[in-house]
């Protein structure tokens, strides 16, 4: 980790890693913890695969309209493992210009006394960029996030 261009996170999911996995890896599952309640989210398209599409759209409160999310690209995909994904190229592979910041981010599952080691990196180009998405709130909604995914798995036990 770079700390000049890097934000990242950890924490210990009380879950086994496969239910961590299948989390990520089910759109329905996914939807009910990818966004910080109570906006909600749909999953456009989750093709997991180096070069797949991750496409999601957000509502306020799951009333409101649907609007764009994130469009990104899957770059490795290792099962119960990693996954990285880049919101650089979009889920056509064009190159993107996301807003508010480029980023690619890294999530890695390992086996842990408690559950499941749950790893977030998210990698900037630049430092005002990083800068930029700590300011907005990173370690918020990535955190919050992390909370939903593990209130999920750790009640799917």
């Amino acid at each position: 980790m770079n700390p000049d261009l890097d934000l990242g996170m950890e924490r210990v999911i009380r879950a086994p890693r496969a239910t961590v996995w299948r989390a990520w890896t089910d759109p329905s599952r996914l939807e009910r913890w990818w966004v910080p309640a109570p906006s909600r989210c749909r999953v456009e398209r989750l093709d997991l695969r180096p070069g797949g599409a991750f496409v999601t759209r957000l509502s306020a409160d799951g009333t409101a309209e649907f609007v764009p999310h994130l469009d990104a690209c899957f770059l490795a995909v290792d099962e119960l493992e990693r996954i990285v994904f880049t919101n650089a190229i979009d889920g056509a592979w064009r190159p993107a210009a996301p807003e508010p910041v480029a980023m690619t981010a890294t999530i890695t599952l390992h086996d842990h006394p408690d559950g499941t080691e749950y790893r977030m990196l998210v990698r900037h180009g630049d430092p005002e960029s990083r800068d930029r998405h700590a300011k907005l709130g990173f370690a918020d909604g990535w955190g919050t996030t992390a909370a939903q995914l593990a209130a999920l798995t750790e009640g799917e036990r």
